[in-house]
């Protein structure tokens, strides 16, 4: 009987102690987790599509016209009111078809003062046709998602600035590029010119807004606000940053967001960050919708009359944006 009682005791205490670390382990997980969770700023989807449908609301935003400059006039104050130092980077540029175009990259700069920097791109322009229509052609187009949604997301990224500081002691720099989408129709009756697209990516890559401009890597958002918006490896990102890109699907995928970002490769796009990459080799990365069912690679509703705020869902415009936060705030 004495030998089992102390047996008894002996293993009744060992149990004890190692329930007791078991809960004290279990703990501090909990808290650690709660702790880092708690850093990250809760994107909020309603309020990034309000700044989707203020900008289409403007009506097409194509170069040299009124709703282009009232939407200027609206991304300038928003930042401006977030805290951001506003620069309007002027151009005139030539075109496919010889005429000359105004553009205007909106840079924001958020802790001008740190040296490291992160770029976040998008373009705020829209396509001043419908080409891959099969009517009004010559129509320009809403952009709800190419274009205002990757805006809209940053805009409502940005708003944190304001009051959650940046860790790691890291400078942003948002800008909204213009001209992106005036590149040339398939069907043009002009003679084929290079490199018609990203010509406001073009010209900032050749006069960044500081000399000798450097970040540590850039994250770009191009059609990020459509239902069922499938967001693959894209070639370029793969090749030039194949560790930033698998960082930012790995935070997607935690965040339990697998269903828009997909762990495939696809093939190289030419977007504003390819022009970027080229002229300062800061690796940037392209959030792009991708859809390899249809014949251009591109959502049915690219360049189209359909790409309206009828296709935006909050759903895709918060994986987004609070995977761009996830990876920030880490």
């Amino acid at each position: 009987m004495r030998n089992s009682f102390l047996l008894f005791i002996g293993f009744f205490i060992a149990t004890s102690f190692f329930s007791c670390e078991t809960s004290v382990k279990k703990e501090y997980r909990s808290v650690s987790k709660t702790s880092l969770e708690e850093k990250i700023p809760e994107f909020n989807a309603d309020s990034s599509w309000f700044f989707v449908n203020k900008q289409v609301g403007f009506g097409s935003r194509v170069p040299n016209t009124q709703p282009h400059a009232e939407c200027k006039e609206f991304l300038k104050e928003k930042l401006t009111n977030y805290g951001a130092q506003v620069i309007i980077q002027t151009a005139e540029v030539t075109i496919f078809n010889g005429q000359k175009l105004k553009l205007s990259n909106i840079i924001a700069q958020f802790y001008p003062e740190r040296v490291n920097r992160i770029l976040l791109l998008a373009h705020w322009d829209t396509r001043p046709f419908s080409d891959q229509d099969t009517v009004d052609k010559d129509k320009p187009i809403d952009g709800a998602s190419d274009g205002a949604s990757g805006v809209g997301v940053l805009l409502e990224v940005a708003r944190h600035f304001r009051k959650d500081t940046i860790p790691g002691n890291k400078g942003i720099d948002i800008i909204f590029f213009d001209g992106e989408d005036y590149g040339q129709p398939d069907e043009s009756r002009f003679r084929q010119a290079d490199d018609s697209y990203c010509l406001g990516a073009q010209y900032w890559a050749a006069n960044p807004h500081v000399g000798n401009y450097h970040a540590t890597f850039g994250i770009l958002l191009d059609m990020v606000g459509a239902t069922g918006a499938t967001f693959y490896k894209e070639g370029n990102s793969e090749q030039v940053a194949p560790d930033l890109l698998k960082k930012i699907w790995n935070k997607a995928n935690k965040l339990g967001y697998s269903d828009f970002f997909r762990f495939e490769s696809a093939r190289n796009i030419t977007d504003d960050h390819l022009y970027i990459i080229r002229k300062t080799n800061i690796p940037v990365i392209d959030i792009i919708h991708l859809d390899e069912q249809t014949a251009t690679g591109f959502p049915v509703w690219w360049h189209t009359q359909k790409d309206n705020m009828e296709i935006i869902d909050k759903r895709t415009l918060k994986a987004v944006g609070q995977t761009v936060l996830g990876v920030l705030y880490e």
